[in-house]
């Protein structure tokens, strides 16, 4: 409305000026320039009102960013939550397949060499109730873990949606900001358009025309938008490449640099980092450190693509922000295996692989083992 009172205002002018031929009266120029003047104390009413609203929203939008890096912390948290709950998981049930292996392989005469070995009803009785004990807490502990898992995969989706919801919220925020915005720049220009008819009306109208296009051209372009989402594309693996003497070879040979070091304090994140940071092109192919099974490969919101291997003994490797990956949730890999191919997927600026190394929960140096 406002634009379209500009326009019948400077189409006026023009008919006014047409009509007149040059010949305006004192009181028809004095009569104009009031308009004007009342005009332009209307648009800079409209400019005090958007700056309040602008303030407003910015106030909000930063809440909101405040709102939605805890929630960030929130995602990752529970994300490795759930991860050590598969991979206490796994080495339990890796500790059962071993106890059954040990019973199975002499078959039932160990046992029964065990019992009939013993020397009082009371100490025979004592062997079959640690038999049965045995298989009872290796079950309960499978139930157990398992009912973890699922608890925490629900507390998971749960954070994940209001994650969801904080994310459209800043979306919305940034969109009207962005009008806001849009507007105040065209109250400014409206502002500087109604000045030049006060200070010249005899060239008002093509300044008004061209810089009201202008306006147009800039607010279809602002409003264009483009959406973002995760997902995760899964690739063949390569060949195989063992480097190095350590325990562990190195994730990504082809890197191009070490852009982050475990420990470093930088200055966007006052957490000490908890992995090795190599910078290399997108796609170039990263390796399992050592043999393990996948317990997690697939998308993160905080680490994008990742992947996780359970080595045993409470060791456990991260890899994460892939553009692609060649393995899936409950592989086994072997040493030196392509895994996936470096990207900057989840909250990352930049290709490169996050590698992090974990002791018994803990991340601890990686240069430990390479």
């Amino acid at each position: 409305m406002r634009k379209l009172t500009v326009i019948l205002t400077a189409f006026t002018l023009v008919t006014a000026m047409a009509y007149s031929a040059g010949a305006v009266t004192l009181d028809e120029a004095e009569k104009k320039a009031d308009e004007l003047e009342n005009q332009k104390e209307a648009v800079e009413e409209e400019k005090a009102s958007l700056e309040n609203r602008l303030a407003s929203i910015i106030k909000q939008a930063d809440e909101t960013k405040q709102k939605l890096e805890e929630k960030e912390a929130e995602v990752e948290a529970v994300e490795n939550e759930l991860v050590q709950a598969r991979n206490d998981a796994d080495d339990q049930y890796e500790s059962m397949k071993l106890r059954i292996k040990f019973m199975y392989e002499g078959g039932n005469t160990q046992m029964v060499e065990m019992l009939m070995s013993s020397e009082s009803m009371g100490d025979f009785l004592n062997k079959a109730e640690y038999i049965s004990q045995l298989s009872e807490y290796d079950r309960n502990e499978l139930i157990r873990y398992q009912d973890t898992v699922k608890e925490v995969e629900k507390k998971e989706a749960q954070i994940q949606a209001e994650y969801e919801e904080l994310n459209d919220l800043q979306n919305q925020l940034i969109d009207q900001q962005s009008e806001i915005e849009t507007l105040m720049a065209e109250n400014e220009a409206e502002l500087a358009d109604l000045q030049s008819q006060i200070d010249e009306n005899s060239v008002t109208l093509k300044e008004l025309q061209e810089k009201a296009a202008q306006a147009e051209r800039i607010r279809q372009q602002q409003q264009q938008s483009s959406g973002s989402g995760g997902g995760t594309v899964i690739r063949e693996p390569g060949e195989s490449v063992v480097s190095g003497n350590g325990y562990f070879t190195h994730p990504c040979p082809g890197y191009t640099s070490q852009s982050s070091y475990f420990g470093e304090v930088r200055p966007f994140d006052p957490v000490p980092h908890k992995g090795h940071d190599y910078a290399a092109p997108a796609g170039t192919p990263t390796y399992a450190a050592a043999a393990g099974r996948v317990t997690m490969a697939g998308w993160s919101n905080s680490a994008g693509n990742w992947v996780v291997i359970n080595h045993g003994n409470g060791l456990v490797t991260k890899y994460m922000h892939h553009s692609y990956l060649c393995v899936s949730t409950g592989d086994y890999v072997e040493k030196g295996q392509q895994i996936g191919g470096v990207g900057t997927t989840g909250f990352s600026t930049g290709n490169h692989l996050h590698f992090q190394v974990e002791l018994n929960g803990v991340a601890v140096n990686p240069s430990n083992y390479l």
